[in-house]
């Protein structure tokens, strides 16, 4: 396997990330290495809340909140996904699926032997986090999440699938703003057309695979911060005409969600895990049937704090709420702050999961 690691040096310029690296080495499904990075920040002898980040960002996304947890005299542990951020990056779109992300994230956490967590996942941290749940129960006492699920489709008509798969197949452009739109109309994957959610996020995952630079920084600033219209624009401009980042036209948020690409060749995990999401049958398909069936019978304390304003994952706690025992009695609270909203919410965030661990002692 061709794995790529990003040199130190492009990470430099962040100065609102001061954390010291940690690293973790495991091995691949052909014997070879990958190096995981992960922070590791307050008391050592508090309670360890094991923070997971989704696409397309890294352990930056918790930056912000990693003060307000200190001072609540909590240990937090917060992984960079193999394909992003300070972690290594196998470079071919073949090594990313759902389940080797889960593989390598056991193998980080069980090298680690970390014990008693309370685990935090958002977007892809919570999908592959919940399954990392179900592989290693003993390890975990509590479990929140936010704007994220456990996908596990069975039943979608195969017409559905068909004409999903035929257009993501398909010679058809789209624009970073059709995409764009086409996720602002979703209202999670429920309402009156059950696949109507299937349809429209296929957009997302046609456009990061058809795109060979994904606007990594852009996408992850636009959904967490107020940007200028025009600087934007031009910052979106320079990246697909292959002149890269300019710190004239990109926000400080857009630059470190960049850092960890010094070209599109680092990208390929942005691009391939969007369409590793199972929105319908696929190889994960009996993974995640035994996963749900896990969480069925889930009795440790289960919070779903989410934001309510994400069109991509609105109304994600219905089915945990319904399904898992362990939400019983929890204080499930949206508390907006869109799809980010480690970022855009932290210290809210952060006071509701501090709650939550003392609450559930």
């Amino acid at each position: 396997m061709k794995i790529l690691r990003t040199p130190e040096k492009f990470f430099t310029k962040i100065k609102d990330y001061p954390f010291k690296p940690n690293y973790t080495t495991i091995k691949t499904y052909d014997g070879s290495d990958l190096r995981i990075h992960h922070l590791d920040e307050g008391p050592k002898d508090g309670p360890i809340l094991l923070c997971m980040h989704g696409q397309p960002v890294w352990s930056y996304l918790y930056s912000k909140m990693i003060p307000y947890l200190k001072d609540a005299g909590i240990r937090i542990i917060a992984p960079d996904l193999p394909g992003y951020g300070k972690s290594d990056k196998p470079a071919a779109r073949e090594d990313y699926t759902y389940q080797r992300q889960v593989d390598w994230m056991n193998s980080w956490l069980v090298v680690n032997d970390l014990k008693h967590l309370t685990f935090f996942g958002q977007d892809w941290g919570g999908l592959i986090g919940l399954r990392m749940i179900a592989d290693n129960p003993d390890r975990f006492d509590r479990v929140a999440i936010g704007n994220t699920g456990l996908p596990c489709n069975p039943d979608v008509p195969k017409d559905i699938v068909k004409e999903v798969l035929s257009f993501r197949k398909s010679k058809e452009k789209v624009s970073f703003f059709k995409m764009i739109k086409k996720l602002k109309s979703m209202d999670g994957f429920s309402g009156n057309d059950p696949h109507l959610g299937i349809k429209m996020f296929a957009y997302w995952q046609k456009y990061t695979w058809d795109t060979t630079n994904v606007p990594s920084g852009i996408i992850a600033s636009a959904m967490m911060e107020r940007r200028n219209a025009i600087s934007m624009f031009i910052n979106f401009l320079a990246i697909k005409l292959g002149f890269g980042t300019s710190a004239l036209f990109s926000s400080k948020l857009s630059l470190a969600y960049e850092s960890p690409y010094p070209d599109p060749t680092y990208k390929m995990a942005v691009r391939a895990m969007p369409s590793q999401v199972p929105l319908f049958p696929d190889e994960s398909l009996d993974a995640q049937l035994s996963a749900w069936e896990f969480f069925s019978n889930f009795k440790k304390p289960f919070l779903c704090v989410g934001a309510g304003n994400d069109p991509v994952t609105n109304g994600f706690e219905k089915q945990f709420i319904k399904r898992v025992p362990g939400t019983k009695g929890q204080d499930h609270i949206n508390i907006g702050g869109g799809h980010f909203l480690q970022w855009t919410k932290a210290k809210k965030l952060s006071e509701v999961l501090t709650e939550f661990i003392q609450k559930n002692v």
